[in-house]
């Protein structure tokens, strides 16, 4: 989908970076060359499989972006299963499912930016939050005070899965503990608890995406498990330069927002980093803020890109750098009542070449077998191939999805020009909401 033209080379060399590892500041860098910077530190300069898609192009991916965060919103496809096609094409997601839930086991399910599935080396560098949650830091308020409050029925509801795992909330509902009969809610916060602490780990999931939960060393590989833990303030550290690789450059504030990490815990990290040379200090041109960019970090002559973007693609998922690196405003607008949305309810941006040129409000009707495009709009500066380039990566998302055919609502200002690349008519925006209507809503 996507091709870089042109040999990769180390953006500053190691000449600039002095003997305590402290850099001698260069030029300013100008927000194309970040651009590329950061599309080829997320995989959009990889050259694309040229056979079938397999674990090793899984690996090639979850290791640019160092994460795929889990969204149940199921309006077109959950988000996790997105950055994969938006990097590789379409590709068998049996593939993902088989990662997280099969031996061997190379995906494992954690807090990280939100709920995250992350390669399994990353584990042993969650163990401090995992450490801080059993502290009730760290967590939401009320499951705290539930782990505080709760901790005998805590502990049976662990050895339940312990002895009959996996389990799932809904198969401790009504089962009967030395305490009395146990509540669904209660105990879905009991497993959520034990889940944020480390005490149990997520198996699988059912077709309904309920979270299948048992021990962690009845789900890691064995030598995931018992690795040694290290220092909290060394995780956090091997975090912040797991982030910095992910965005290639990126300020303080962006780099500790990737594993959702505190100013107290990320800032000092970032010094350390800069301290011993694996960070070096930039200045962006327009950007007021300090950056640092990844001493291993490349940028291609030129990037061709072509790929939908879902809402919470790492690329794109903090919405002041997506502003600050292609100048486009972007916030999604699920819980937005319907007359006041902008651009409409589950927006893809559509990356093309370097740039953000559209983006879609995309519903898949399962039952009828269509990708709807429920409203289209163009950036100012989109180029005049973008809408059979949109086109075409909206059939091959269809494609991939199992539907037969894409239908594009009249709303928005490049649907006639999307419509005319596809050489097909506009749908009034009765039909769409009629067509909503008789299908079962996710």
């Amino acid at each position: 989908m996507r091709v870089a033209r042109g040999a990769f080379r180390l953006y500053l060399s190691h000449a600039n970076v002095k003997s305590r590892g402290q850099m001698k500041p260069r030029e300013k860098l100008t927000i194309r060359e970040v651009r590329r910077i950061a599309l080829s530190a997320q995989g959009f300069a990889d050259r694309p499989p040229s056979g079938p898609i397999g674990r090793r192009h899984l690996s090639r991916v979850i290791g640019r972006t160092g994460l795929f965060q889990i969204d149940s919103v199921n309006v077109v496809v959950r988000a996790h299963y997105m950055p994969l096609f938006s990097r590789l094409g379409p590709y068998p997601v049996e593939l993902l499912e088989r990662a997280a839930s099969r031996k061997p086991r190379s995906l494992f399910e954690y807090w990280a930016h939100e709920a995250s599935l992350l390669p399994v080396e990353i584990q042993p560098l969650m163990r401090w939050r995992m450490e801080r949650a059993r502290e009730g830091l760290g967590i939401y308020g009320g499951l705290a005070r539930f782990g505080r409050e709760q901790r005998s029925f805590i502990d049976q509801v662990y050895a339940e899965v312990a002895a009959h795992g996996p389990l799932a909330a809904s198969d401790i509902e009504g089962h009967k503990g030395t305490s009395g009969w146990w509540q669904w809610s209660d105990a879905k916060r009991a497993l959520e608890w034990l889940f944020w602490a480390g005490f149990i780990t997520t198996h699988s999931r059912r077709a309904s995406f309920e979270r299948l939960y048992h021990l962690p060393e009845r789900v890691l590989p064995p030598a995931i498990h018992e690795a040694p833990t290290p220092a909290p303030q060394d995780a956090k550290r091997k975090l912040i330069e797991i982030s910095a690789r992910a965005l290639g450059v990126a300020t303080a504030s962006d780099l500790r927002d990737y594993f959702r990490l505190s100013p107290e815990d990320a800032y000092p990290r970032v010094e350390e980093l800069v301290e011993e040379g694996t960070l070096l200090p930039v200045s962006v041109k327009g950007w007021p803020q300090k950056a640092y960019m990844h001493r291993d970090a490349k940028m291609p002559r030129r990037i061709e890109a072509g790929a939908l973007l879902a809402p919470f693609d790492p690329l794109i998922w903090e919405r002041s750098r997506t502003e600050r690196l292609f100048n486009f405003r972007y916030r999604i607008e699920i819980y937005t009542p319907a007359h006041k949305r902008v651009y409409g309810y589950y927006v893809y941006p559509l990356l093309l070449g370097e740039s953000i040129v559209a983006r879609v409000d995309l519903k898949a009707d399962r039952q009828n077998r269509v990708l709807r495009v429920q409203a289209a709009h163009a950036e100012p500066d989109a180029p005049r191939h973008t809408a059979p380039e949109l086109w075409q990566a909206l059939n091959s998302m269809a494609e991939w999805l199992g539907l037969e055919k894409v239908e594009i609502s009249r709303t928005g200002d490049f649907a006639p020009a999307l419509a005319a690349a596809g050489k097909v008519g506009l749908i009034e925006s009765s039909q769409v909401a009629e067509a909503a209507l008789t299908e079962p809503q996710e």
